[in-house]
């Protein structure tokens, strides 16, 4: 192998070198699914996560904030975002190192290069937009950056490590953006990948991995922090970052994740068998708290009574939540004998609700739901105008 020797005497003695190692920032991200309003709340709360991951690099006094790529989600972010990112961290002083990742490359001309030019970027900012070592001689450390210098590649950028030089008794940190082999399932051909056991193999006391959203241990010295941020309905343990302390180099780190995301996203069935689920289902929703992102199914039957406190409920959590989606696709309505007696819907009206009931079962489903719905308010309305009308 290529890289300098051992000495424990260089540099080291009582001291503790202490990392905070995050990745997948996704700044810009746009969040289309979600409507204009929701969708700005959501792209704000990236660059106060970032705020958070500052105050926490100084209660923590870390030495470095290792960015591991992703810090932007696309090239094209506008001037202002760029702006609004370097100043989100300015509230830690220290030394921040920052990797491109596959959203921001570090193409021939990128956000990056952007940057520069906009003079954005703090003096205590680094920029890894090439795979040479990154040495700080006061702390004894030596980065070993894996930039990606376009968005795909199935070259693993990381097998540099292994020859790269460093001063003897400096601790070897690896830095780099993409999948570990033999992670993913057998069937998924990833691009950007990395070699399973490159720490070990380039003498490595820690590498630092992003492209992962949830926070993951690879092996004793490599692990995927995750975003800071959670941005999506998957359970991946997202929304943290990770405190890396080195006592010396080749000894194994000690990691610990830091909670510091906001929103808690979550994917919420509820399933409507027997009378007693409906009042479930509303303490279900009255618990939502207003940091949440929430993804509600509804599932089962209930009858219209149900439905209608079902959706008066919802439209009270979603002016409290950040965000709430509601599928009741697959919940069946089964309008009672007093349903239809408090719709006054006899004769052709309560053949059509009959009918429509009989074809929840088949192909127009959807519609037909949609259908007993609509016509179900508009007969309620109109009964609760005429009971209006008639006390008048």
């Amino acid at each position: 192998m290529a890289f300098a020797g051992r000495a424990p005497e260089a540099w080291w003695g009582s001291r503790l070198l202490k990392l905070l190692h995050t990745a997948d920032w996704q700044i810009g991200k746009l969040f289309g699914q979600f409507d204009r309003d929701e969708a700005a709340l959501l792209a704000d709360a990236r660059f106060k996560a970032v705020e958070r991951l500052a105050r926490l690099a100084g209660e923590r006094a870390v030495d470095l904030v290792l960015v591991a790529g992703d810090v932007f989600d696309a090239q094209g972010v506008a001037d202002r975002t760029i702006h609004r990112l370097f100043n989100a961290m300015s509230g830690f002083s220290g030394r921040w190192v920052l990797l491109p990742g596959n959203h921001d490359a570090a193409l021939a001309e990128s956000v990056w290069t952007r940057a520069l030019r906009l003079q954005a970027v703090p003096a205590n900012v680094s920029l890894c937009l090439s795979p040479e070592p990154l040495l700080f001689d006061a702390l004894g450390v030596a980065i070993l950056p894996a930039p990606l210098t376009q968005r795909n590649t199935f070259n693993d950028l990381s097998e540099w490590f292994a020859g790269a030089e460093t001063p003897s008794g400096m601790l070897r940190i690896g830095l780099a953006h993409g999948s570990v082999r033999g992670i993913l399932a057998e069937a998924i051909d990833s691009a950007n990948p990395i070699a399973a056991g490159r720490a070990e193999q380039a003498g490595l006391d820690y590498l630092a991995l992003g492209d992962w959203h949830g926070t993951r241990q690879v092996d004793t010295r490599t692990w995927y922090s995750g975003t800071p941020e959670t941005d999506r309905f998957r359970a991946n343990q997202s929304g943290q970052a990770l405190l890396v302390e080195l006592a010396e180099p080749g000894a194994l780190p000690v990691v610990t994740p830091l909670a510091t995301g906001r929103h808690r996203w979550r994917t919420d069935t509820l399933s409507l068998q027997v009378a007693s689920d409906i009042e479930l289902a509303l303490l279900h929703i009255s618990e939502l708290a207003t940091d949440d992102v929430v993804q509600l199914s509804f599932s089962g039957q209930t009858d219209l009574a149900g439905q209608r406190r079902l959706r008066a409920a919802i439209g009270q959590a979603a002016g409290r939540v950040l965000s709430l989606l509601a599928d009741f696709s697959a919940l069946r309505l089964e309008p009672t004998a007093d349903d239809i007696d408090a719709l006054q819907a006899d004769g052709y009206l309560g053949e059509v609700i009959d009918e429509l009931r009989a074809q929840q079962q088949g192909d127009a489903a959807d519609i037909a739901r949609d259908a007993l719905t609509l016509l179900a308010g508009i007969l309620g309305d109109r009964r609760a105008e005429s009971v209006a009308g008639g006390g008048a």
